[in-house]
C-alpha cells in the first residue's frame, strides 16, 4: 500500500510544494524564468506579478499577457501562479475575471497582497470562486496570502482558516513600512529582520497559524540579489528558526540558495526512506529501526520528508523511488 493511502485515511494532507517562489513581473522576465525553470526543474514555482508588473493603466493588457503565457508551451511544467492587486485597487476584480477565465485550468495558484482585514480576504476568494464556477472550472484553485499589515496580523489565525488557501506570505517591506519608523531600516535585512522583537513576533505568529491550519507559511524576499551566500542565510535562518517552508526569491542566483537552505537533511533522508521501505514490508504496522519504535504517526513525517526531497530533486535510494515515486 502507498504511503499516501495507509497514513491519512481521510484527512487532509499538509500542501507539499515547492521551497521557492520566484517573483517575475514582466513578459520577458517571466519567459526568464519559465526557462530556468526548464534547466533547474521543477523546483521552484513562478509568481507572475500584476500588482507590481502592470504599468497604471495596463492592468487588462498585462493580465491577458500572463494568460498567453501561461498557455505557452513555454509553461511546461505547470508550475506558476500570478499575484492580482489589492482589495483597494479598482482593477482586482478585473484581474481575477481575466486570469481565472483564460489560465483557471493552469494557474498553480493566486496570491492576493495587502489584505487589512478578515473580510477583504474572503471577499475576494469568494470572487476568484463564483468566477471558477462561472468558468465551469471545477478544481480548487490554491489561494496564497500576503500577511503584510497590522490588520492581517491581528486577524492571521482566522485568515488562515478560509477555504482554498495553500500558503501565508510574509510581507516583511510593508509590514516595517507601516510601522512608521518604529522599526528602523535595518530590519528590512538581516540580522535586524530576524531580531527585533516585532519582527521575530510577527514570523512566529505566521507560521504558528499557518501550521494550525494545514497552510505552508513562506518568508520574504532577501534584498541583497548578488550574494548567494545572504539569501542562502536568510532562507536557512528561516526555515530553522522560525520554522518557514517556504521562500520568496527576486533574483534568478537566489532560487538555488533558497532550496538548498530549505531542503531536508541527506541523512534524514536516507532514514525516511528505510523507515518507509520497512513500515511498507509491515502493512504499516509498527516497527524498530535503530533501536528506537516507530509507528504511523513517525511515518507521516519521515513520508512528508521524502516528498520534500523529491521536490528539491535531492537524490535518495532508488528502492524508495521505486516504491514510492
Amino acid at each position: 500500500m502507498h504511503p499516501n493511502d495507509a497514513l491519512f485515511g481521510g484527512e487532509k494532507p499538509f500542501p507539499l510544494i515547492p521551497a521557492c517562489e520566484h517573483f517575475a513581473g514582466s513578459e520577458k522576465l517571466i519567459f526568464k524564468a519559465l526557462s530556468l525553470q526548464g534547466s533547474l526543474g521543477a523546483v521552484f514555482d513562478i509568481t507572475c506579478d500584476c500588482e507590481d508588473g502592470a504599468a497604471s493603466g495596463q492592468e487588462q493588457d498585462h493580465a491577458e499577457m500572463i494568460v498567453r503565457v501561461l498557455n505557452s508551451d513555454a509553461n511546461k511544467h505547470r508550475m506558476a501562479g500570478a499575484r492580482i492587486h489589492d482589495y483597494t485597487h479598482p482593477a482586482w476584480k478585473l484581474d481575477i475575471d481575466i486570469l481565472v477565465a483564460g489560465a483557471g485550468e493552469v494557474l498553480s495558484y493566486i496570491t492576493i497582497p495587502k489584505c487589512t482585514m478578515l473580510d477583504q480576504a474572503s471577499e475576494m476568494i469568494a470572487y476568484i470562486q463564483q468566477v471558477a464556477k462561472a468558468n465551469h472550472i471545477s478544481r480548487e484553485i490554491p489561494i496564497h496570502i500576503l500577511i503584510e499589515t497590522h490588520g492581517a496580523l491581528n486577524q492571521v489565525h482566522e485568515i488562515a482558516a478560509l477555504p482554498w488557501l495553500q500558503v501565508l506570505d510574509f510581507g516583511l517591506m510593508d509590514f516595517v513600512s507601516a510601522h512608521h519608523g518604529a522599526i528602523p531600516a535595518s530590519a528590512m535585512r538581516s540580522p535586524g529582520q530576524f531580531e527585533h522583537k516585532l519582527l521575530a513576533r510577527a514570523k512566529a505568529e505566521v507560521v504558528s497559524a499557518a501550521l494550525a491550519n494545514g497552510v505552508v507559511p513562506a518568508h520574504n524576499v532577501t534584498l541583497d540579489l548578488k550574494n548567494a551566500e545572504t539569501t542562502y542565510s536568510d532562507a536557512y535562518r528561516a526555515r530553522h528558526e522560525f520554522g518557514f517552508m517556504r521562500m520568496w526569491s527576486i533574483y534568478p542566483t537566489q532560487i538555488q540558495a533558497i532550496v538548498d537552505a530549505i531542503k531536508p537533511n541527506f541523512d534524514e533522508v536516507s532514514d525516511a526512506a528505510s523507515i518507509l521501505l520497512a513500515a511498507q514490508a509491515a502493512h504499516w504496522g509498527p516497527i524498530q529501526y535503530a533501536g528506537e519504535l516507530h509507528d504511523r504517526a513517525t511515518y507521516r513525517y519521515f513520508w512528508e520528508i521524502l516528498q520534500k526531497a523529491k521536490l528539491t530533486n535531492m537524490p535518495m535510494p532508488i528502492e524508495a523511488l521505486r516504491a514510492f515515486f
